[in-house]
């Protein structure tokens, strides 16, 4: 008979404990199963992006109009004709412009706010298919139900499916492939398109089938949520080896956790089927904390024709209380001074608001309707002067600058060195040395006899040094062949630049055809198959910055270990040579990122030796990793024979380079924040042209103690000609510590570069800018983990890209290709701001003439406040009369498109805001009195 599951008396008190809610701890200990007391102490896993709801839309929106000083004075004109003494002429022609403006303004906030809401509850019901808890107890049962992504909670298991989104933060417990492994997509939230491998729980990926998960006395510890997407700590810990197996108390056997066990939130998992556990729900998973919420955003233009308002405003209450002065303060005379006020309103015309909100539309029309740069779409339509003012342009790396399409461009191998151009010569190489004979191989090869292969070395010698080295990047590399539905093959690794070698050799003749953990098959030149036998993998990490595998070929029994790695680490490992060094430069400076390959050959015995001493060191308690590292460096990594180099290029977006060139050239500093690599975007930096040709690059990186950051800032304050490239921690200790130093001097510099940032460290870095400098600052991105930034900007530029639509969805300004953004601020920016400077000094100057008449009228009429023109006429002239000669502005051009984008110089002359200052408004002023 089966025994219920007993519940662990002392661990339903610690997680009691563990998970106070409402106090500070939100660390939680969940046991399988959970109790519904327990699930219900943590949020709903509901997706929300919405504005307002229904009992705060009206409130909300009237704040964000009337904060505004000029709406607010519109709104007390109108309020007043509702008293009989102050009332001049038609009440409607003081409502109805306002009405009008404000009408407009709410439906497309609740427009917005409508379409977000469809997007959320999308989301928010996709189904999942969940464990059944109650599938236990008899095997008829079906094991799973689905459930819509709201309802999921802390302490539910989900099965995902290939290509699902991952609906909450989840602990990995097992995974369809045997290994206990997965590869997620993760360009939602970190921006970067390459696969990112998670390991499954071991103890739960040995489970014969999931249906014994559900039999599990098991509990997982995790943290409280924090931000941050590559740190998490946890344990998972069994109690005994079923609840059903007695009362047999055993010590429970805890596994710690990291973030290479879970699968977060918004990525996507990309081959096989797994199952999670669910500890982190709704606003506590790490994507939802690293969104922020979006502000209304509010152009300069605007927020400078609100403070002329004032001033027109202070204008109108002096000549008011003057008129009045001159009469002697007779009468009812407060009640004449805001009669004066009322006569005077048409300074600050309301058909001002009228003129500039139909003038952005226009603007939105001529961007969206440029054949010159197609499918751009305005989203936001209060910005489009903004563009005319950008001096900071804050850009993502992979996908906006970038393709994220790797292609191997160089090989080098001291002697030889082979360009794009002359890779059909390697693949002839390859050919003789697995034995074709040179007739076979000349036929299908069409290149001419190279000097090289005529050298004095032999072409034996040569054909047998291109083998050793396509092989070895053949073998070197943790890539896995995946066959797709339509029988096309792809290669799937957690780094693009693998594939692109791989790809490579395919192309040169040497294809992988097989893949699992424990060997490898190469299809050769000749058609034959060769099977390689993996003993042992050291994978890629940021510290070691190398990967080594150690290889028997199964046809001679021949042991090998190749490396490769970065050229700093490898350079050390590989035996003396006189032309890495110089090599690697010249690569680096191509903007080509650069591998170098060793290999060595290994004897029976020694590998014997070896594996004895790493299994010693692996079972250590105490410096485990340290222990392995030093084994694979005194045993394998040492006097390895320098095969070559190998420089693959990351394919740049159209016309990168000339663009960048444009916008330093028109004052706009640059800065690149990128959640990848620091070599990879220094390398982007180069062959962008964002760093100039001999521009010292200063590198800052792991920076721990105050002292450090202060030798740094005091290093840049010297050499302020140079670029920057920080790396995320680094730039954290720096904000944290001396954030007004470091903004002072960064934004001084022509280029900054800055990586492994998180989606909320961008969006920082362009608040400070914002804040620190006062002036605009653009972001532009492509990815979910740009969203932020894109939204703390002042302008928000996204780019429709492979990795989905976030960015674009979330920006002001959707484009298609970063080399549009020229046309879009030299060219529109220029345009939108220049004419709406003029149209709204014109609207004033227009009000301003009839002040005067009618300030000039009341004084010979012994100070009366009465209108002079009467009822239509004073409607007709801000509307009809007058309406097409002034609006015609928005048509204006000052300099022809040409000359705009030939001299981007002349937009540095925009962003000092001279079209529309105190000058330019005084000189407007004059001119309205004299005529």
């Amino acid at each position: 008979s089966r025994a219920r599951p007993r519940p662990f008396s002392s661990l339903s008190n610690r997680s009691a404990r563990s998970s106070v809610y409402g106090g500070k701890d939100k660390s939680r200990t969940i046991p399988f199963r959970p109790p519904e007391k327990l699930q219900s102490k943590f949020p709903a896993n509901v997706v929300r992006n919405q504005k307002y709801n229904v009992i705060t839309f009206f409130p909300l929106v009237f704040y964000e109009q009337f904060k505004f000083f000029f709406n607010l004075y519109f709104l007390l004109v109108a309020l007043s004709q509702f008293i009989p003494a102050l009332k001049i002429g038609f009440i409607v022609t003081y409502v109805a412009p306002l009405a009008f403006v404000l009408a407009v303004t709410m439906g497309k906030e609740a427009y917005d706010d409508y379409k977000r809401n469809l997007r959320d509850r999308e989301a928010n019901s996709q189904k999942y298919l969940i464990l059944e808890p109650t599938a236990l107890h008899s095997e008829a049962l079906p094991l799973t139900r689905a459930v819509p992504s709201s309802r999921l909670r802390v302490g539910d298991m989900v099965l995902l499916e290939k290509n699902q989104r991952v609906p909450a933060d989840m602990v990995l417990l097992r995974t369809s492939d045997s290994s206990g492994t997965c590869f997620i997509r993760t360009d939602q939230l970190d921006g970067e398109t390459d696969w990112k491998l998670r390991v499954a729980v071991p103890s739960c990926q040995k489970l014969a089938s999931d249906r014994e998960l559900l039999s599990l006395g098991a509990e997982i510890y995790a943290d409280a949520p924090i931000k941050d997407i590559h740190t998490f700590i946890g344990t998972f810990s069994i109690h005994s080896g079923s609840a059903t197996g007695g009362d047999v108390p055993l010590i429970p056997k805890v596994d710690p956790l990291t973030a290479e066990n879970v699968l977060w939130s918004n990525t996507v998992l990309a081959a096989g089927s797994a199952v999670g556990f669910v500890i982190y729900t709704g606003p506590e998973t790490r994507a939802v904390m690293n969104t922020s919420h979006p502000e209304t955003k509010m152009g300069l233009l605007d927020l400078e024709i609100n403070r002329l308002a004032k001033i027109l405003c202070a204008v109108t209450f002096a000549l008011s209380v003057a008129l009045v002065a001159l009469n002697g303060f007779r009468g009812l005379w407060y009640i004449y001074v805001f009669r004066f006020l009322i006569l005077f309103s048409s300074i600050i015309p309301i058909s001002l608001r009228v003129n500039l909100d139909m003038g952005k539309t226009v603007y939105a029309h001529h961007i969206m309707n440029d054949a010159e740069i197609p499918n751009t779409i305005v989203r936001t339509s209060t910005l489009p002067e903004e563009l005319g003012r950008i001096e900071y342009l804050l850009s993502d790396k992979t996908g906006t600058l970038t393709q994220n399409e790797m292609e191997m461009r160089k090989l080098h191998m001291g002697t030889m060195s082979y360009g794009y151009d002359s890779m059909d010569e390697v693949a002839h190489q390859l050919a003789i040395a697995f034995g074709a004979s040179p007739e076979q191989s000349s036929k299908n090869r069409t290149a001419l006899l190279t000097g090289a292969q005529l050298a004095s070395r032999g072409r034996r010698d040569m054909s047998s040094r291109v083998k050793d080295v396509v092989l070895s990047l053949a073998l070197c590399h943790n890539v896995t062949p995946v066959t797709n539905d339509d029988g096309t093959v792809t290669y799937q690794a957690s780094s693009p630049d693998e594939v692109a070698i791989v790809q490579w050799t395919e192309s040169v003749g040497l294809t992988l055809v097989f893949r699992d953990r424990t060997r490898m098959d190469l299809q050769l030149p000749d058609g034959s198959t060769a099977s390689f036998e993996i003993l042992e993998i050291f994978p890629f990490t940021s510290e070691s910055k190398r990967m080594g595998i150690v290889v028997r070929d199964k046809t001679s029994g021949e042991i090998s270990f190749l490396q490769k790695g970065a050229d700093v680490v490898m350079a050390k490992i590989v035996q003396r040579n006189d032309w890495l060094e110089e090599e690697t430069a010249n690569m680096a400076r191509e903007g080509l990122r650069t591998l170098v390959v060793g290999k060595k050959r290994i004897t029976p015995e020694a590998f014997e030796d070896f594996r004895s001493q790493y299994h010693d060191a692996s079972v250590k308690l105490e410096g485990r990793n340290e222990a392995m590292n030093a084994v694979v460096a005194q045993c394998l990594e040492r006097d390895l024979e320098l095969l070559g180099l190998t420089g693959v290029e990351d394919k740049l977006q159209e016309d990168v380079k000339p663009t960048l060139e444009l916008l330093r050239n028109a004052g706009i500093k640059i800065w690149m924040l990128t959640g990848d690599k620091p070599e990879t975007a220094t390398c982007i930096a180069i062959s962008t042209k964002l760093v100039a040709r001999n521009q010292y690059i200063h590198q800052v990186a792991k920076l721990k103690t105050p002292s450090q950051v202060r030798d740094e800032l005091e290093f840049l304050q010297s050499k302020s000609d140079c670029c920057l490239v920080i790396d995320g921690e680094s730039l954290q200790l720096c904000l944290n510590l001396f954030r007004l130093e470091f903004i002072e001097i960064a934004t001084k510099l022509p280029a900054v570069v800055a990586c492994r940032c998180s989606p909320t460290q961008k969006a920082d870095v362009a608040r400070l800018i914002r804040h620190h400098t006062k002036k605009r600052v653009c972001c532009i991105g492509d990815g979910g983990n740009d969203v932020s930034m894109i939204q703390a900007a002042d302008v928000g530029v996204g780019i429709v890209g492979k990795e989905g639509k976030q960015a674009s969805l979330a920006a002001d300004f959707s484009v298609t290709q970063f080399s549009f953004l020229t046309k879009l601020l030299m060219w529109h920016g220029r345009n939108s701001y220049k004419r709406s400077a003029k149209l709204a000094q014109f609207v004033i100057h227009r009000g301003l003439i009839i002040s005067v008449m009618q300030a000039v009228f009341s004084a010979i009429f012994y100070f009366a406040p009465i209108a002079l023109y009467q009822g239509w006429l004073m409607v007709g002239y801000a509307t009809v009369y007058t309406m097409a000669p002034v609006f015609s502005l928005v048509l204006d051009r000052d300099v022809n498109e040409d000359v705009a984008l030939l001299y981007p110089e002349l937009y540095k002359e925009l962003t000092k805001g001279r079209s529309l200052s105190f000058k330019t408004f005084f000189t407007w002023l004059m001119i309205s009195l004299y005529q």
